[in-house]
């Protein structure tokens, strides 16, 4: 892949009380170091800390002081961070042991190993259920952990290969299978398998995020489009170019923003005028590589990860 030239510009919209118009730009490169890949970030709202995966570790960071503040080791093969705010806890999930480490939020001491599926990958909290669903891309399947416990609830045979999750929060998890280009609508009380969504035009649906109150997902394809889909019936309401290799995310219910990290070093942002009207607002620039993302919620700025000059680092977009 090879980075765009130049930063497509988009007219600028009106997105909320304290946002004139889209325009994010660098704010600040926050150092973290070591070498090796990464993959998803996440964010605790109410600790504000940044969660890192970074090959064998998750690094924290702090984001008031924009510094890292710890690190939870032997994560082998780390992908995804899940935070269960209620039970004061962390999930990750490791690909190379087949495991999902439990972690204390407050002070990071790693709780307990939960055996999973083959080769975990996303993971996601569903808050409804107080349930963690680990998405095992090794076994076409997802290992299902009570967050209070921490101990093993189920296992759902899924049919393909997952990607990404998100949760509704009233009873539903959706999952991409990037191998079938489908989304899968999953029962979190029955562990049953409810729905089974066909995504056309989109093609090997990767990255997700939701918008809970207007039913929507916004899927990131790597057939370089982003397909908004009705979360009561599965229909694609809408599809938007973005950049090549998307696998990250996000919707900023704040704003009415949707963005999509891509591999091309890229972040299309896209405005919501309505559950079936969308526009584009701006691409925003990154670095070749930085195909994952996390949105701050409370700050309303973006967080991409990056190696320039064999050094990894964040970058923090905002206005």
């Amino acid at each position: 892949m090879k980075k765009w030239a130049a930063i497509c510009a988009f007219a600028a919209i009106a997105v909320g009380a304290s946002f004139a118009a889209s325009e994010y730009r660098l704010l600040k490169t926050i150092p973290v170091g070591g070498t090796g890949g990464w993959d998803y970030l996440a964010v605790d709202e109410s600790r504000q800390r940044l969660f890192v995966s970074h090959e064998t570790q998750v690094e924290v960071i702090d984001l008031e002081s924009k510094i890292v503040s710890g690190k939870i080791t032997n994560t082998p093969g780390v992908h995804g961070i899940a935070i269960a705010s209620p039970e004061g806890r962390g999930f990750i999930s490791n690909g190379q042991a087949s495991t999902v480490t439990i972690f204390d939020l407050a002070s990071l001491a790693v709780i307990s190993q939960v055996p999973a599926g083959k080769k975990p990958d996303a993971i996601a909290y569903d808050p409804s259920t107080h349930r963690v669903f680990a998405m095992n891309g090794g076994s076409n399947s997802s290992t299902v952990i009570d967050a209070a416990s921490g101990k093993f609830v189920g296992t759902i045979e899924l049919g393909g290969g997952p990607e990404f999750a998100a949760s509704d929060g009233a009873g539903s998890i959706f999952v991409n299978l990037e191998d079938e280009s489908e989304t899968l609508r999953i029962d979190t009380r029955t562990l049953a398998v409810r729905d089974r969504w066909h995504l056309a035009p989109c093609e090997r649906p990767s990255s997700m995020a939701i918008d809970r109150a207007h039913h929507r997902l916004f899927i990131g394809c790597r057939s370089r489009v982003m397909a908004v889909v009705n979360t009561e019936n599965g229909k694609v309401v809408a599809t938007l170019k973005i950049g090549d290799h998307v696998d990250a995310s996000a919707f900023d219910p704040g704003t009415s923003l949707i963005f999509n990290s891509t591999g091309e070093g890229t972040v299309d942002v896209f405005h919501e005028d309505s559950p079936d009207l969308y526009r584009a607002v701006e691409r925003i620039a990154t670095h070749t590589g930085s195909k994952t993302m996390a949105l701050d919620l409370k700050t309303h700025q973006i967080l991409v990860p990056s190696e320039e000059s064999g050094k990894f680092q964040i970058l923090l977009f905002g206005h």
